[in-house]
């Protein structure tokens, strides 16, 4: 695995636990010469597992719409920005530069992104692994709700194991490379 895309916050949250979350995904990442591709911003979680991939020595793609590079405040340190016209855009030059996903703490775009590559997978326009890291147990709610649509009718079981939730991120990145290897 040469490159995960990972959608997390442009806020920090409300508990040093979820930064925590992120410099230790970041360090793992360097650690294992995985290359970070995210939104390209400066600012929040986004902002911390950019600086902490840069300073363990690691590569950093990001890729940040036009609208949102004043906003988010676009990253100037990486080793590769793109700037997209559009949300759509952005989603997609990540997901195309991405071997896997990881889904960090976030609010409603963070959700939306992985719905989307969740989506994606579902139909066949990707074969990627996508991982979440429950981080303070963050997606527990999220998951219960996604065995919920199963039980409902609304998601077949077989789409269910498409996002796997673990609470370390050594394990999440190990599991990914697993299912690569498939």
């Amino acid at each position: 695995m040469q490159s995960i895309a990972v959608y997390c916050g442009s806020s920090i949250g409300n508990s040093d636990v979820y930064k925590a979350g992120t410099v230790e995904l970041g360090k793992e990442m360097a650690k294992r010469d995985i290359t970070l591709i995210y939104g390209g911003s400066s600012v929040g979680l986004m902002g911390v597992i950019a600086d902490t991939v840069l300073a363990e020595g690691g590569k950093v793609i990001g890729v940040i719409p036009t609208v949102l590079s004043d906003k988010e405040i676009a990253h100037q340190k990486l080793t590769q920005l793109y700037t997209v016209h559009t949300m759509h855009e952005r989603k997609a030059k990540m997901a195309s530069l991405a071997d896997a996903f990881i889904a960090m703490p976030g609010g409603a775009g963070t959700l939306e992104e992985l719905f989307e590559i969740i989506t994606w997978a579902q139909i066949g326009i990707h074969s990627k692994p996508i991982g979440l890291l429950n981080v303070n147990n963050y997606y527990a709610p999220l998951s219960k709700l996604l065995d919920h649509m199963v039980t409902e009718g609304f998601l077949k079981e077989q789409f269910r194991p498409l996002s796997i939730l673990e609470e370390q991120s050594s394990i999440l990145l190990d599991r990914l490379e697993q299912q690569l290897e498939v």
